[in-house]
Order: structure tokens, then C-alpha cells, then sequence
């Protein structure tokens, strides 16, 4: 092997530790604002020269553990909120969850869904479910998606999007009408999220699936962002007859979801 060829090599070499070293960098950078960082600033807070966070920000945004806005400036992907939400000290943060789920369904006698934005895509992904003894009652498995739009946990994960996402969400996205109650206009849908950010919690009444409600409340990490959702659902019937007494016991676990992963809701008036 030649001289040229020994120095190429061990520059390869070197470089895979100093790439993992400017990645963790780059997300401790990124976590500690909800605005997002642009490269000259990722450039300053890693020491590291624009020309070698080119390339490192661009696998990361292909990957999901980035998204970045319209002006350009870097926020956690839903990759890296998904493995926070699942992880914590090494446990799984649905597993650590799960008595507050299980505690929801006694008290309310509905089901209880742990839930987060699916790491490749635009949907809300379940990641835990306690279901409820009822024989009538609302059943759904681990792993399945469901559409923001029209969805309690949906809204609610889609309501606390910074300004910019949420825009092209609202313009991109397909929104289909699953019954007559599904919210597809975007100027309605944005208003309902407002309402959502400002009450702190999301409804869906048949706007999915028709004789089915949903009541849905968001679990904040430690950046004050929202990590997840916590969803009871069940007949309309029974949630509409329970309404009060639901959002009550709803807002006391999401609380304690939030206060067990380390988390706080941000000031009121940070979103966007």
C-alpha cells in the first residue's frame, strides 16, 4: 500500500468516531431550544467548520432525526422524539407508563392509548394500549397508525407542530372524509388546533370511525415539547355520558405521564 493511500485510510478511519462525536453535538445543540438552530449557529455551539455539518445534517435529516423549517434552521425529527419516547434510563418509557394507562382504564372503564408521530411519516403511531373490560369497547393494537387530521391523538400531536410544519402539513397532506363528521377544511382544522393548544385537549366524535369517541391529552418531555399523547376512547354512547368526569382523570394522567418522563408543559404562548 502506498503512503497516499495508508494516510487515506487512516483519515477514514478516524473520521467515524469524530463523525459520532459532531452528531451528538448536533442533537445536544438542537434539544435545548424549541425554535431550532441554523448551521452557523450548529457551526458555533460544535466548534466545527460549516463544510464538515453539511454533510452529517443531511444523513440526519434523510434518517428523521432532523426536520428542518422554511428558514432553515434544525429541530429534532420524529426518529429521535420516537426513541426518547420508548426510552428512558434504559427502560421503556411505555413500560414505566403503563400503570398510569392501566389506573385511566379502572377509573374510566374505557381503553387507554400511549401514542407518538410514526418516525417516517406523518401519522400517529401506538405505541402502548391498555384495553378496556367492557365487551363493547374500543380496540386497537400496538403498532398501528391512524391520520392526524382526524384523530383525538391525532390533533393533539398535530396541534403542538411549530408554525412552519404545521403549514405544510395543512398543505400537503391528503385529508379524506372518513364520515360525515371529518374536519378536511384547512382553515377549520386549524382553528379546531388552536382551541386544542389553548384547552389542552383533542375530541374526536365519529370523525374516524362513526360510534366511536376519542379524548386525547399531550405528555411533554423534559424540552417542553410534546413527546406523546394520551388517549381513552370508547362507544360515544358512554364517553358523551362521562364527558366531565373523562377530560378531568384525562388531564390528572397525562400530568403524570409528563411529570414521570422528566417533562413540563412549555410557557403558555411558546407554540410557533
Amino acid at each position: 500500500m502506498s503512503p497516499a493511500a495508508r494516510s487515506g485510510t487512516a483519515a477514514r478511519a478516524g473520521a467515524g468516531p469524530q463523525s459520532v462525536g459532531r452528531i451528538f453535538a448536533i442533537l445536544d445543540a438542537v434539544v435545548q431550544t424549541r425554535s431550532g438552530v441554523a448551521l452557523a449557529e450548529l457551526a458555533r455551539l460544535t466548534a466545527s467548520p460549516k463544510t464538515s455539518l453539511v454533510g452529517l445534517l443531511a444523513g440526519m435529516l434523510a434518517e428523521g432525526c432532523l426536520v428542518r423549517d422554511d428558514a432553515g434552521r434544525y429541530r429534532l425529527g420524529p426518529r429521535v422524539q420516537l426513541l426518547a419516547v420508548r426510552t428512558m434510563a434504559g427502560r421503556e418509557l411505555s413500560e414505566l407508563l403503563r400503570p398510569i394507562l392501566a389506573a385511566l382504564v379502572e377509573a374510566t372503564g374505557e381503553t387507554a392509548v400511549l401514542g407518538t408521530i410514526a418516525p417516517d411519516a406523518s401519522l400517529a403511531l401506538y405505541v402502548d394500549v391498555v384495553e378496556s373490560a367492557n365487551a363493547i369497547r374500543y380496540a386497537v393494537k400496538v403498532g398501528e397508525r391512524r391520520e392526524l387530521y382526524c384523530t383525538a391523538m391525532g390533533k393533539v400531536l398535530l396541534a403542538h407542530f411549530d408554525a412552519d410544519r404545521l403549514k405544510r402539513y395543512l398543505r400537503e397532506v391528503p385529508r379524506q372524509r372518513f364520515t360525515a363528521s371529518t374536519i378536511t377544511g384547512a382553515r377549520e382544522l386549524a382553528a379546531e388546533l388552536a382551541k386544542i393548544r389553548e384547552t389542552g385537549l383533542a375530541r374526536s366524535d365519529g370523525e374516524r370511525v362513526a360510534g366511536a369517541t376519542a379524548l386525547a391529552a399531550p405528555v411533554f418531555g423534559p424540552d417542553g415539547a410534546v413527546a406523546a399523547a394520551l388517549l381513552i376512547a370508547g362507544p360515544s354512547e358512554r364517553m358523551r355520558a362521562r364527558s366531565r368526569d373523562h377530560e378531568r382523570l384525562l388531564r390528572e394522567a397525562a400530568a403524570a405521564c409528563t411529570r414521570l418522563a422528566g417533562g413540563a408543559p412549555p410557557p403558555i404562548g411558546s407554540w410557533g
